[in-house]
């Protein structure tokens, strides 16, 4: 049944999906036309950086043997065909923010929907934190491997295991689209005050 639902679905001509895509973006991102400032941003980093220490048994542990942190609270993803992808963090080392950055990303495909969720960077190494903050867009999976880490219910995340330079973790997620996946998307240095 799936296939005849994409075969349908790719008949639809790009122009109306073009279209529909804006409109997904336009009403899913009105919140976010206009760039957050540092200060909303910090606000909300520290928001869900509670939320991760709750949901995420080990987290603070990870935390603390990091270089570096980026925290992408509320990332707005809407989708119809074409999904679009959308959210602004701040890079924290030793607790505080010392750049903000935006997320972009974009995919093509059979999905429906929209979703919100909260992405975290960890940088375990120095290396791994200088060549993030050196780029002038970075890309997962481009410029950097990142390892995903899923945690099911009762596990804890443990620093001992992962031998990774670049961890992540994507929590929170909420709607109709079941991907946990930030391969692709780009991270860009915004200029704030």
């Amino acid at each position: 049944m799936n296939a005849d639902v994409f075969k349908k679905a790719s008949k639809i001509p790009w122009s109306t999906r073009f279209l529909v895509l804006i409109t997904v973006i336009s009403v899913l991102f009105s919140g976010n036309l206009f760039a957050k400032t540092a200060r909303e941003i910090d606000v909300s980093v520290e928001v869900v950086i509670e939320r991760f220490y709750k949901q995420v048994k080990g987290a603070k542990e990870f935390v603390k043997a990091s270089k570096g942190m980026l925290v992408m609270p509320n990332v707005i993803k809407g989708a119809f065909i074409i999904g679009g992808e959308y959210g602004e963090g701040a890079l924290r080392v030793g607790g505080k923010s010392v750049d903000y950055y935006n997320t972009i990303a974009g995919s093509i495909g059979f999905q429906i929907g929209g979703q919100a969720k909260d992405i975290f960077l960890l940088f375990m190494t120095d290396e791994a934190l200088k060549n993030f903050r050196a780029s002038s867009g970075w890309e997962a999976g481009v410029d950097g491997n990142v390892a995903l880490i899923t945690i099911g219910a009762g596990e804890r995340a443990d620093t001992t295991t992962s031998k990774d330079p670049i961890v992540g973790f994507v929590i929170d997620a909420k709607g109709l689209i079941a991907d946990l996946s930030i391969k692709g998307a780009k991270f860009s240095k915004l200029d704030k005050k």
